[in-house]
Order: C-alpha cells, then sequence, then structure tokens
C-alpha cells in the first residue's frame, strides 16, 4: 500500500514538471513570419517610397481607428457606436507629414479577385470613405495592375491631393460622418490606366 502510495506521488510530480516544461510553448505558439507584406504590398511599398519617399512617412496597415476621432460635440452613444465600427477597418497605406506624423493621404489596394482574401476591398467600403471624407483625409483606391511606376504613383497622388484641396475651399460638410457634398473633379483613382496585367502575387 505504502509503495502504491509513494510511485503515485512520484507520477504527480513527474506531471507537474512536465507541464512545467511544456508551459512557455503551451502559452506563446508563436514563430516569426517572413515577411511583413505580401508581395503585391511589398511592391507597392517600394514604388510608393519611390515616389513620395522624401516628403512623407508611409504607415502600413493602419487602424480607421487610428487615423479619425470623433468630434468633441458628438453623445457618447454616437461616438462609441462609431468607434467600435472604425476598430474593425484597416487601411493598407496612411502617408504621414514627416515633420508631425499627422495623416496626410489613405491609400488602398483594389484587387481584381473577387473570391477570397485577395478580394476583401473589391467593393467600396462606404464607412471607411464617407468617416475619410469626414476627416477631409484623401483616400485613394488603386487597381493591382503590373506596369506602375514610380511617376504613376506620385501623379496620383498628387491630382488627388490638389483637387482634394480644391474641394475642401468650395465644398462645405454637412456635420456628421455622412452628407459632405461631393465634387465631380475630384479623383478617386489613378487618373490615367496604370499598366494592363495584374501583379505577379
Amino acid at each position: 500500500m505504502e509503495l502504491a502510495i509513494i510511485l503515485m506521488m512520484i507520477l504527480i510530480v513527474v506531471a507537474i514538471g512536465a507541464v512545467k516544461l511544456n508551459e512557455p510553448s503551451l502559452t506563446f505558439p508563436f514563430k516569426k513570419k517572413t515577411n511583413l507584406f505580401t508581395p503585391v504590398e511589398r511592391s507597392f511599398v517600394t514604388l510608393i517610397d519611390e515616389a513620395v519617399g522624401n516628403q512623407f512617412r508611409i504607415m502600413c496597415r493602419v487602424k480607421l481607428s487610428d487615423v479619425v476621432a470623433t468630434r468633441e460635440s458628438v453623445n457618447k452613444k454616437t461616438s462609441k457606436s462609431a468607434f467600435s465600427r472604425t476598430s474593425g477597418r484597416q487601411l493598407d497605406f496612411v502617408l504621414c507629414s514627416r515633420e508631425d506624423m499627422s495623416p496626410v493621404i489613405a491609400i488602398d489596394l483594389v484587387h481584381a479577385n473577387q473570391n477570397g482574401k485577395d478580394g476583401y476591398k473589391r467593393q467600396r467600403d462606404w464607412f471607411v470613405s464617407g468617416a475619410l471624407d469626414a476627416a477631409r483625409i484623401p483616400h485613394v483606391r488603386i487597381k493591382v495592375r503590373s506596369g506602375y511606376t514610380a511617376q504613376d504613383i506620385r501623379q496620383c497622388i498628387d491630382a488627388k491631393l490638389a483637387s482634394v484641396r480644391i474641394a475642401s475651399s468650395n465644398t462645405p460638410l454637412i456635420s456628421g460622418t455622412a452628407g459632405q457634398v461631393k465634387d465631380p473633379n475630384v479623383a478617386t483613382r489613378p487618373t490615367k490606366p496604370l499598366g494592363q496585367n495584374p501583379i505577379a502575387a
């Protein structure tokens, strides 16, 4: 009987030791990713950096809630609801001022593939567009294609920034996150075709 109790205690001690030894791997079952970005994202961040890297700081995969905030005049319920909707949205790239890191323009990549992960931004998210419009942050949606050059990206960004500056000086903003009067001259994507074939992923 005593021998059985001793053996049982030894088994318990061994079991506890085994759990302790394996605890880190059970709690943190992670490994390092080989890259932060997909091949398409890497291609675009390189182009953007070449196009405007000396003018802006490029932030990747930024939460919408990191670049917009609710106005002070909004009641708590509306503010909480708006924040909840922004926290689940993500922008592919945000170009920020080099001086104070304030957001200047948001860029999203639009994949042609409608199915699967690659097609998740094929359809415009009107909440994202409305929130950025209300915050007066220009939003560019660029179709994923091959043949882009840094000059193409530069022209697209410059055209969007110029048109938004003109529109913001003439167009009133109605109170709220929706209701901004749209200027038909405001570009929402590159003003000319930028290549013919999809970028190889």
